[in-house]
């Protein structure tokens, strides 16, 4: 897709969402404008629901000073006398025609509970309701603030087992905390004044989403008004969360009849005391035409229309200098470092293409300085390699006399025990400083591509066998046991038996030198001939201390040495023993030399947990033996 397109077609779909938004919103807009004032009927309602409630807050206070400044009644709280507040406030709450009161004391004995009959008496209530366990009064036991502000909430009382709406407040004498009283007046005592007052019918919510009180009825006797109505605690808990008065406006099934409610929380002082639905009949909203939508769909598909072919312009004017840097940056990825972009411009495009021509004159620049010196490296490491090569020339002459004057003196020395010592230290050194001279012989021929491979029928198992002859004795004194498991029974390969011999050998010592005395280096080996060319996979595992992965990619690299080298010691098979660094890269060539692949696996490197090493050498069966 092209950028002219990928500029066009969301602008398009953009414009066109917004045509078709547009049409929608006017056209509700045309035919729905009595649902509109339905619904600000109902959020009209719902205030008028929150300021009444407010209003009976008022009251309840008004009435709960009343009785608590009655006097006696602080002495009758603090001596927990029952029958001196009931003489004082049966009479005074029935003139104030409190349907519930009660008095809880400081220490949360529930003295007084008084409750309004169905004849509109109020009587005294001699069961425990557990009044001063209540959410509103625990607070006041607690605290023993005898100035604390009204609390109120919605609540069942256990006696009738009705809803009623209580208010709380402290008792107090001399400013010292004595009691609670808490008035309360019935949910379907409110319900029917409230609709009075709002025009529309109430649903008040407790706290799981349950209707606690209605004034909405269904026509029909098998309908459940109560289940209709009621709301999932999510949804309560969402609503009496909520920062706006009213919430909402949902839809209503009671029988035949069909309601639109408006919820949101019940708020009263400070306190949320519930959630609260005001409902009014569906049945005066009526549809209105929708005589003008032709007429507005047209205006916005014009509209459309010359925004897009705004945008197509827009699209060539950004586009075009954009194709150029595209060409230019293709140029220069093909090698062409002197195209620039040629574009002139005082916008974003113009600095954008003035900054990719510096880019390109810097990186030109740095392409000569970095030829320059990958030349001089390249002279660099062909000078160094002419060094080792002529080095390993020169030594060999002057080892050669010196391992032969050696064996001379071994001869004529015969009988001296401790000349025979020296002259035996001398030869070791020198066969030592031969094998590393040899080494780097091979590296050399390994860096220059000069490494010949005398193929021939080759079995593996003697090439292994004859490597751990020649460890023998290192093995022995290091008490390390070297296993060739699974070899016999491998197929015969064409290849180099010395070179292999050799390979074999630089992997097999560079695991004794890393694994501790007393360890062990299993050699195994199995026949592949799956979907991958058949070949043979010989693996070295070692108990020694490992390899950090972060090392695996530089061991088969010339001269590298894990750990620190000043810590390694002298021996060539001893723990940790020294080196040049140069025997895993004559494995590694010569391995690549028989067309095969080595590489190295380990869990880590740990000197106390000795995780080990495991080589995998991969070598090719030009065709299939027998296993």
């Amino acid at each position: 897709m092209s950028i002219r397109l990928k500029v066009i077609l969301p602008y398009l779909i953009l414009t066109l969402s917004i045509a078709l938004i547009g049409v929608y919103i006017v056209t509700r807009l045309v035919t729905n404008s009595l649902s509109e004032r339905l619904t600000n009927q109902l959020l009209e309602a719902g205030r008028a629901v929150s300021d009444a409630f407010n209003r009976q807050e008022s009251a309840h206070v008004d009435e709960a000073r009343t009785i608590s400044f009655t006097v006696g009644l602080a002495e009758a709280l603090q001596n927990s006398d029952r029958q001196a507040a009931l003489a004082l406030v049966q009479p005074i709450a029935s003139g104030l025609n409190v349907q519930n009161v009660i008095l809880v004391t400081a220490d949360g004995k529930e003295l007084l509970h008084l409750l309004m009959d169905e004849q509109g008496n109020l009587q005294p209530i001699s069961q425990e309701t557990g009044a001063g366990q209540s959410p509103i009064v625990v607070p006041y036991l607690k605290n023993r603030n005898a100035s604390a502000p009204p609390s109120r909430a919605f609540g069942q009382n256990l006696v009738n087992k009705r809803y009623f709406y209580y208010t709380a407040l402290p008792v107090g004498v001399d400013s010292e905390f004595v009691g609670v009283i808490v008035i309360g007046t019935a949910v379907d005592a409110i319900l029917p004044s409230l609709k009075t007052a709002v025009l529309a019918d109430i649903v008040l919510y407790a706290g799981n989403g349950q209707v606690i009180g209605t004034t909405l009825s269904a026509d029909d006797a098998s309908v459940n008004v109560i289940q209709a109505l009621s709301i999932s605690p999510q949804e309560y808990q969402t609503l009496i969360s909520s920062s706006n008065i009213v919430q909402g406006d949902n839809e209503v099934a009671l029988g035949s009849r069909q309601y639109g409610l408006a919820r949101g929380p019940l708020q009263v002082g400070n306190d949320r005391i519930g959630v609260f639905a005001v409902g009014l009949p569906l049945n005066f909203v009526f549809q209105s035409a929708t005589e003008n939508r032709t007429n507005y769909t047209l205006l916005f598909f014009a509209e459309m229309v010359i925004v897009v072919v705004v945008g197509v312009i827009v699209a060539r004017i950004i586009t075009r200098p954009l194709s150029s840097l595209v060409n230019t940056s293709q140029a220069i990825a093909g090698g062409n470092l002197e195209q620039r972009t040629g574009i002139q411009s005082n916008d974003e495009i113009g600095e954008l293409a003035t900054t990719f021509d510096m880019m390109t004159n810097s990186l030109q620049e740095r392409t000569r300085e970095l030829q320059t010196k990958n030349e001089l490296l390249e002279k660099m490491d062909r000078t160094k390699a002419n060094f080792i090569q002529i080095s390993a020339h020169e030594l060999r002459t002057p080892l050669t006399l010196i391992v032969g004057y050696a064996q001379m003196l071994e001869y004529l020395s015969e009988g001296n025990e401790e000349a025979l010592k020296l002259i035996k230290g001398i030869v070791e050194g020198s066969d030592r400083m031969k094998e590393t001279v040899d080494n780097m012989l091979d590296v050399s021929r390994i860096d220059s591509n000069m490494l010949y491979v005398r193929k021939s029928e080759v079995q593996i198992a003697p090439v292994l066998q004859r490597v751990q002859r020649v460890f023998s004795a290192d093995l022995k004194e290091r008490k390390i046991n070297l296993e060739l498991k699974d070899l016999s029974k491998l197929p015969a390969l064409q290849g180099d038996p010395e070179m292999l011999q050799k390979a074999f050998y630089q992997v097999i010592m560079n695991s004794i030198k890393y694994t501790p005395d007393g360890g062990l280096v299993t050699v195994s080996g199995q026949y592949k001939n799956g979907t991958e060319p058949p070949h043979l996979e010989i693996v070295v595992q070692d108990t020694g201390i490992g390899i950090d992965p972060k090392e695996l990619p530089n061991i088969f690299n010339k001269f590298s040495q894990t750990g620190d080298v000043m810590l390694h010691s002298s021996g060539k098979t001893k723990f940790k023993g020294g080196g040049l660094g140069m025997g895993l890269v004559i494995a590694r060539g010569i391995v690549e030399a028989h067309g095969g692949k080595i590489w190295a696996e380990s869990r880590g490197h740990d000197e106390v947990n000795f995780p080990g090493s495991a080589f995998y050498i991969s070598l090719p069966v030009e065709k299939e033996g027998k296993a």
